[in-house]
């Protein structure tokens, strides 16, 4: 596979848009596929003021606190969760009613959401200290975002590799046949996330957005 197959999104490039519901803004990492029918989004939200969070049913979702001082999120059903500085994480399924209420000024949080009934998300948050690795098969893609420093992702085919800075994003997505495995180095810190499609979900283990 060749170094084509790293999809570099830099910050920059990330569309910015208001939430379904008007209360918030957010800015659009990645879909797949591309459009509303989603079944896999990366995006990162902008709260300055307490606002309800538009429902998503089907979808399950995970935040990470980007910046900020926190974010408190207030369940329509009594719990509430905090997510404090510097990058606490909560999920919770995006039927759910609630509103997130900034403490202390704006907050930014990474917001990650799929549909449990096409395909498996997990996200892991792990520093970066000299080199390490992705790997991935027909099912199994990546999303690399960094939070912090900068990371240089190689090519499966030990090709010159990809460099991100703080705040940009890479797709690593899953190869037509065979495995791969991407090096990644630098110093700073990683948001992963492991996509996992069906095996049985015809060439749905290889989208890319439009």
């Amino acid at each position: 596979m060749s170094g084509r197959s790293v999809l570099t999104l830099p910050a920059t490039g990330y569309r910015r848009e208001r939430w379904r519901n008007g209360r918030g803004w957010t800015r659009e990492i990645l879909a797949l596929p591309a459009g509303a029918d989603w079944a896999l989004r990366l995006s990162i939200a902008e709260l300055d003021a307490a606002a309800d969070f538009s429902p998503f049913p089907g979808v399950e979702r995970e935040q990470v606190l980007l910046h900020g001082n926190g974010l408190r999120l207030q369940f329509d059903d009594g719990q509430v969760a905090e997510l404090l500085p510097p990058h606490q994480r909560v999920r919770f399924a995006g039927s759910r009613a609630v509103t997130g209420v900034p403490l202390d000024g704006p907050v930014q949080v990474f917001n990650l959401m799929w549909r449990p009934g096409s395909l498996a998300a997990h996200l892991f948050h792990r520093p970066l200290v000299g080199d390490m690795w992705c790997f991935g098969d027909g099912q199994t893609g990546w999303a690399v975002h960094v939070l912090a420093g900068s990371a240089r992702i190689g090519s499966a085919d030990g090709q010159d590799g990809t460099l991100l800075a703080a705040g940009d994003t890479a797709w690593l997505p899953p190869p037509a046949t065979g495995r791969w495995r991407h090096p990644i180095d630098g110093a700073g810190e990683l948001l992963l996330v492991q996509v996992q499609w069906p095996a049985t979900a015809a060439g749905g283990g290889r989208p890319l957005p439009a």
